[in-house]
């Protein structure tokens, strides 16, 4: 089996801002496996808060051996960015040796569309209620928040906005304990329904005494199936990213794992193609809150992008992946 890896730039339809700072453009790795004159694709975001580069999980990737399967890569590589990418190529390239879809490979039920969360980019206040009025008509809409006593504003702007949009929010490990005991009563009246993350990963046993009005998430507190035994009487659900969990594989067996300890999922996305969301719409099946917006904030897209519309974004075309 023949590795090669790519690095694709996607330019973003405006500037994307969070709490760690902004970008202009979406810089991926494109992975494809080729053998027995087939060929299959995954895409992974390397992402620095998890001390990843692109050079670094390239050179994970080349580095694989000739030879592996999709469970011998589960031992080859850890979890994150780098197994995320040649998985899903691995489910993309069984599916087409076996003429079906890769929902049947994984025996899921045939997938439909999801409801998905867009994403308003970290500004001021008028600014943020600029953004959620162009977006008002969406169903769901998630606001990137800053850490600090603005993010009421921000929230009360967005309400203004679009009066009728569910809420919810990410504060990126920018809150305190009484930053969120002060300011989950207000989202909660605002009506916000989670709030992503809002303590520092490893700094978060606060969560264990505090009563959480505002039901939490855990992001970067979560990775993998390891992640949940410490996440209990923390957080109320976990976000499910494939750069994350290192791909497909694990994704599904965390989904199944995280539901039968009680938490509720979220199914999210770093800011990729829909080569890079298309394996997630199968995890973000019946998931409590899926945002796989990544496509829509683009500029540019892969061909045959995924189908986004009024139910929601669509599972992939044959012709994109799996």
């Amino acid at each position: 089996m023949r590795v090669s890896v790519t690095r694709d730039i996607f330019r973003l339809a405006e500037i994307f801002t969070i709490s760690r700072g902004s970008r202009s453009a979406a810089e991926v790795l494109t992975v494809t496996l080729a053998a027995g004159g087939l060929t299959g694709r995954g895409e992974c975001v390397p992402y620095a808060r998890y001390g990843e580069t692109l050079a670094s999980v390239e050179a994970d990737i080349t580095g694989l051996p000739e030879e592996f399967d999709r469970a011998g890569l589960q031992e080859l590589l850890p979890a994150g960015a780098a197994r995320n990418a040649v998985d899903c190529a691995l489910w993309d390239l069984a599916a087409k040796r076996d003429g079906c879809r890769v929902w049947q490979l994984a025996a899921l039920a045939p997938p439909g569309p999801e409801i998905t969360a867009f994403t308003l980019s970290l500004d001021g206040p008028d600014a943020m209620e600029r953004q959620a009025a162009k977006h008002r008509h969406r169903p769901l809409l998630k606001i990137k928040l800053g850490g600090g006593e603005e993010d009421v504003a921000r929230i009360e702007a967005v309400r203004r906005g679009a009066p009728a949009s569910r809420i919810i929010v990410d504060a990126n490990e920018g809150w305190t304990p009484d930053l969120y005991r002060a300011l989950a009563p207000v989202l909660v009246r605002l009506g916000v329904e989670m709030v992503e993350q809002p303590l520092p990963a490893g700094a978060d046993e606060a969560l264990l005494e505090m009563e959480r009005s505002l039901p939490v998430c855990a992001d970067e507190s979560c990775h993998d199936r390891a992640s949940l035994a410490g996440l209990r009487g923390k957080y109320d659900l976990v976000n499910i990213k494939l750069d994350k969990t290192g791909g497909l594989t694990e994704a599904l067996a965390l989904r199944a794992a995280a539901r039968e300890a009680g938490f509720g999922v979220m199914v999210g996305c770093m800011v990729g193609s829909s080569l890079a969301m298309a394996p997630a719409v199968l995890v973000a099946q019946g998931a409590n809150f899926t945002d796989l917006d990544g496509p829509l904030l683009l500029a540019e897209d892969r061909p045959s992008p995924l189908r986004f519309d009024a139910s929601g974004v669509h599972p992939p075309e044959a012709d994109l992946w799996g």
